[in-house]
Formats: C-alpha cells, structure tokens, sequence
C-alpha cells in the first residue's frame, strides 16, 4: 500500500496557532552535532565558505533583479513548499511516483535518511559560517514570507531538495531530469522570496546531492532492495495458499534490528479455536465502520501532522526530519519483521480455513501471522509516544483500534493481532533505543 501524502494546513495558518503541548522550541543550534544513520558524522561533506562582502553585495543586486520579474507561478511554487518544515514535501513527492510495484517502505527509508543526513550536515556549515540573512530594510530586498531564525548558509530547503531529489532519482531514474528539474526551483523560489541569498542556494543544493550520492553509495546499493526471496510456497494442507505480496521484503538490509528474525513471533496457535471466536463475533455498523476507516484511510499521516503542528516543529527542519526518519525507518523494520514470520509459518487466513466464512472486504495476499497493520501499528504507536510522550496513551489507543479493526473486518484472527501487536511494539523499543543515542534528546 502507498503511503498517504501528509496534508499539513497552509503554514500562514499554522503559524497564527498555539498550543500548550509544544515542547520543542529554537532553532537546534547542535543538530550538526546528532548522530547521521548513513553519514560517518555531519561534517563528513564539507562546504567552502560564503562569499565575502564584495560578493555578498553582488548578490544583494542579482536578487533585487530577480524579484523584477515574480509572477503567479512563482508566487504558486513559493507557497507551496513553505507550507511546513523543508522535508514535508519530499513524502508527497515520493507518493506520487510510487506505483504498486515499487516497495514503498524502502523508497520512504531511504528518501527520509538522506533528507535527516543532509539536513545535518547543512547545520553543522550553518554554525559553522554564521551567515547573517539578508536584511530587507538595509539591502532594499522584499522579504515575502518570514525568514528562518538560523544562519542563511546553506539554504535549508535547498539542502533538502538536492537530497530529496537525488534519492529520488536514483530511485525513479525514468523521471530523474523532471525530478532534479522540480527540485531546483525550490531553491529559486527561497532567492525570489528574499530570504537566502543565491550562494546559500547553491551551496545547499550541492550539499544535499553529495550527501544522498553517499548513501547511495553506502546503503541504497547493498540493501537487499532489488533482491529475491528464494523460497518456496509449501504444499501442506492447512497453510496459506496465493501468490504472495513483497515476498522477497525479508532479505532487505534493516537499518536497527540485527536481523529481520530478531524478534520472530512464536509459533501461532491452533486454528480451530480461533475460527470459532471470529465465527461468534456480531458485526455491527460501528465495527464495520472501524475496519473501513483503517483499510482505506489509514489515519496515521493526518496524526503526525497535527503533531508536527503541536509542536512547533513546522520551522525546526532537524527536529522534522527526525520525525519523518524515524517514522519511515519503523515503518521499514516492522515490515521486514513481520513479513519474516509471515513467511515462516504460512498460517491460513479465516476465509481459506473456511470457505463460508465471508470478510468485510477482501483478504490481503499474505499469510495472516502476525497481522501486519497491527505489526505497524504497535509500532508507530511505541515511536509516537516516544517522540511526543505526552500524548502516549492517544497513540497507543489508536494501536490498539487499527489491530482490533482487522479482527472486527474478519481478515486476520486475533492471536495474529496480538502477535502482530507484541512483534511492533519490540521493533518500535528496538528503534527507540537508537534514537536515544543519536544526541537529539540532550537539547
């Protein structure tokens, strides 16, 4: 399934609110020091320094220039990539290019690790020079939106547009020229808008290229991506038959668990008994409603972004791509987790152990233990309320409703939930242990 696009309200809108729960506040004048996932540290890639004053002025004068010739669409493109921190437009991005054929998780992991490494690298050069931004009074410049509260070089936005769209291009190499070419006016539009000068853009952009051609390098290419699985579907009556989904998921590289059967579920219970309890389960408008509202929504997205809102992370672009990477990363290994013991134990689904038994909507091709949306759920919920504990029991709730939906819509019996539920929740400590490490928590 493809990831929903992260629908943030217009950033005019979300700058006016506030919200007592916001704990994350400044600037993260230490982010350069926080631990990369691919990047050895974030002085790895180097940038040289800013023009001096001579070349300073000379830019003052080229965005004066350009700012003669604003239109509507750049006007459009302007708005549309401020509204929110510089990563939250790199998930729709890569949802749009998606097709089913394409394993998501890997193209969200990948994407969000070069976008968070980059991000990094960009503020360990920010405090690094020290770059003042331009001043709109003094250098007779229009400022159309607010300017960040850092150091001007490198661009941010740039930093991760050239990450962004080089993971993507590698990724999508039929449309890399239109991916780099979209990229590009990114860094045009922070020029036209009178915040950063053309330098900060261009040191920027580069930065996050150098930065994503790294982990290609060093991950992208040895991960097991375009691997596959060699083994078989077993004949024996009483297990899952069909032509498997992403049956080759488990040879991919994790990014924090040791292996993908790290944390493999026990072997599952007798089925009979379980039928029998899904058999007795009264369907009603509101349980049929649940099981609709998480297969064909998947409410996680609209969550985060609230979230992000909430707490003031819409103008904190480390703190963001924290976010987005960990939540892409546990999106990841609880996958590969999951689909592992899936493909070990092969247990049969309610409607191929009996064939009167009708779901609410059709069966996913995959065995049914662990339940994957439970898999992930747990997860997510185990990273969510580590990134914003103070709503750790919302997080968890919403857990704990998307595995009871699949129960409730009769694809999955409930012991597969609970092991989807107990595998997640292991993967999503596992994940978190990392990220107490990484030296984002010391701020």
């Amino acid at each position: 399934m493809k990831r929903i696009s992260f629908l943030l309200i217009v950033l005019v809108i979300v700058q006016a609110c506030t919200n007592e729960k916001a704990t994350f506040t400044g600037i993260e004048p230490t982010a350069g020091t926080w631990k990369p996932w691919v990047l050895p540290a974030a002085d790895q890639i180097v940038i040289p320094p800013p023009p001096d004053e001579d070349g300073e002025q000379a830019e003052i004068k080229q965005v004066i220039s350009l700012q003669k010739s604003i239109d509507s669409t750049a006007l459009q493109n302007l708005r549309y990539w401020n509204a929110g921190p510089p990563s939250y437009r790199w998930q729709a991005a890569a949802d749009d290019l998606l097709d089913s054929t394409q394993y998501f998780l890997r193209v969200y992991a990948l994407l969000n690790v070069a976008i968070y490494d980059a991000t990094l690298a960009a503020w360990h050069a920010k405090y690094q020079y020290n770059r003042k931004r331009l001043v709109p009074s003094k250098d007779g410049i229009k400022q159309l939106i607010a300017p960040p509260q850092t150091p001007s070089y490198p661009c941010e936005h740039s930093v991760t547009a050239g990450a962004g769209a080089t993971m993507l291009a590698y990724l999508f190499p039929a449309k890399a020229d239109s991916i780099i070419t979209a990229a590009k006016k990114i860094g045009e539009s922070r020029v036209l808008a009178g915040v950063q000068y053309p330098s900060d853009v261009e040191a920027g952009f580069e930065l996050g290229v150098n930065v994503a051609n790294y982990v290609i390098e060093h991950w992208a290419k040895s991960d097991g991506g375009t691997t596959r699985w060699p083994g078989k579907i077993p004949t024996e009556p009483g297990l899952w038959k069909g032509k498997p989904l992403h049956f080759d998921i488990p040879n991919m590289k994790t990014w924090v668990l040791t292996s993908p059967n790290q944390f493999r579920s026990v072997p599952p219970p007798d089925v009979k008994k379980d039928m029998a309890e899904l058999k007795a389960f009264k369907r009603t408008d509101q349980s049929n409603a649940r099981a609709f509202k998480w297969e064909k929504q998947w409410p996680w997205g609209d969550i985060i972004d609230k979230k992000v809102m909430e707490y003031e992370l819409l103008d904190n672009a480390p703190r963001a791509a924290r976010v987005y990477t960990l939540l892409a990363i546990a999106d990841y290994e609880s996958q590969i987790a999951n689909i592992e013991s899936k493909y070990v134990y092969f247990r049969i689904r309610p409607d191929q152990y009996d064939l009167t038994f009708k779901p609410v909507f059709k069966t996913p091709p995959s065995p049914g233990y662990p339940a994957g949306h439970a898999t992930v759920a747990a997860c997510y919920g185990e990273i969510l309320a580590y990134l914003f504990p103070s709503d750790a029991k919302e997080f968890r709730d919403l857990a704990d409703e998307e595995a009871l939906s699949r129960f409730e819509a009769g694809v999955h019996f409930r012991t597969d939930n609970e092991a989807g539920m107990k595998l997640g929740r292991e993967v999503g400590q596992e994940i978190i242990k990392r990220a107490k490490a990484d030296g984002a928590d010391k701020n």
